[in-house]
């Protein structure tokens, strides 16, 4: 069976754009998270968030593209960009039936239409542009990152809020499979407006906390719900022997193993429950052919609620078994924001990182473990250490579970 691997990565996140920048910042341990600045939060229970700080759209979308879409897709137009830039993948240079697109969605063009319908009330339905039919839709950005670079492979879009982003990279896995040379796969989230806080805030699980390092603090013993934020990354997936033929460079890591599991809990919470998680850590490594000892890293959900954190430890105890206590695990997406299409997607990305340059990022914001977890948790400074095999894990809510092994290639330095 073709074996799937990662040769390109377009980060654009609050700790930098492109994934050099995202990367160095993820080190030295900045907190992107802070009071939200692009609308008066303070009506709101949530007032922080992790955002851009130095995002130009007009660097990657031309002034015709920014009048039709919404901000969450110019993100994953300037990620795929990049990507394809790191991948030295050009897809105009191929047969366009070889190329794909499968991102995951979240919100969608949450914005744009909030705009809009801020039109319809305030002046009529006359007064509704004609792009809001196509801009908010949770497929647009597959749409346009499609038709910019001219891609007719299988494409289409997973809907499984923060798993959404390893669910993508599995449902590529299955298309490489099938045939498709290369798939651009991840997501991203713009999800910093009235309405969008609106409709988070109603899933009980955000922070209340003004402070940022009060805020989102994944396995923190003053953990008390997440802070969102914006942005994410978009990976390319090749079949090897094809990304070989077209010269590319050493790839970053093959996707070795994956799976998914549902709660089956309710529609708007995760379960405190952690058998089904547990069961997609299980089933992924069984998909790849290993066993709990080969993990060198886990890569958490960080939910940073305690209940939710406590379930994830006893997850992979339970998966993991004796390993459990002793494999370290990190969750740096504390210093961003819970991204959420966008959120496993981009640890993804920094697991990557992490892989090539045998150095892990601590858990971000983290002050003081809470008790109890049993688990080796990566704290103050990156850790020096090899990974062969890295594990990451994502739930969504609505009952997601979801779990990606990646390994190294042989001779990869």
């Amino acid at each position: 069976m073709t074996r799937t691997v990662i040769t390109g990565i377009g980060a654009i996140a609050p700790g930098g754009i492109g994934i050099e920048e995202h990367w160095e910042s993820t080190l030295r341990g900045d907190l992107h998270v802070r009071p939200i600045t692009a609308f008066d939060p303070s009506g709101y229970s949530t007032s922080i968030a992790g955002q851009l700080e130095n995002f130009e759209p007009e660097r990657f979308v031309d002034d015709r593209m920014l009048v039709q879409t919404d901000r969450w897709t110019w993100l994953a137009l300037g990620a795929a960009r990049l990507a394809f830039a790191d991948a030295a993948y050009d897809p105009s240079a191929t047969d366009p039936y070889d190329t794909s697109v499968i991102l995951a969605s979240g919100l969608g063009g949450v914005e744009f239409g909030q705009r809009e319908i801020q039109e319809l009330w305030s002046r009529g339905r006359r007064a509704v542009g004609a792009y809001q039919s196509i801009a908010w839709f949770y497929a647009a950005s597959t749409g346009q990152i499609s038709i910019r670079h001219g891609t007719k492979g299988r494409s289409g879009v997973l809907v499984s809020d923060g798993a959404g982003g390893v669910d993508s990279i599995g449902a590529a896995r299955r298309a490489i499979r099938r045939g498709t040379a290369g798939v651009v796969v991840g997501g991203t989230e713009a999800p910093l407006c009235p309405y969008a806080l609106t409709c988070q805030i109603t899933n009980g699980g955000m922070t209340t906390s003004p402070d940022p390092r009060g805020g989102y603090k994944p396995f923190d013993a003053r953990a008390n719900g997440y802070a969102p934020g914006e942005g994410g990354a978009l990976l390319i997936l090749e079949d090897e022997e094809k990304a070989a033929a077209r010269g590319a460079r050493q790839a970053y890591a093959e996707v070795a193993g994956y799976a998914a599991t549902h709660d089956a809990h309710t529609h708007d919470t995760r379960s405190p429950d952690p058998r089904q998680y547990a069961r997609a850590m299980i089933v992924a490594l069984e998909d790849a052919g290993l066993t709990p000892d080969d993990v060198d890293l886990v890569v958490a959900d960080g939910a940073g609620d305690p209940a939710l954190d406590r379930a994830e430890a006893e997850a992979i105890h339970l998966a993991l078994g004796e390993r459990g206590a002793t494999v370290p695990v990190t969750a740096p997406q504390g210093f961003t924001g819970r991204l959420g299409s966008g959120g496993a997607a981009l640890n993804v990305a920094t697991t990557l990182m992490a892989m090539r340059h045998s150095l892990v990022p601590a858990v971000g914001n983290l002050d003081t473990p809470a008790e109890g977890l049993r688990l080796d948790l990566v704290t103050g400074r990156p850790r020096p250490m090899p990974v062969r095999v890295a594990m990451v894990n994502a739930r969504g809510f609505g009952g997601f579970n979801s779990s990606l092994i990646l390994r190294t290639l042989p001779g990869a330095s």
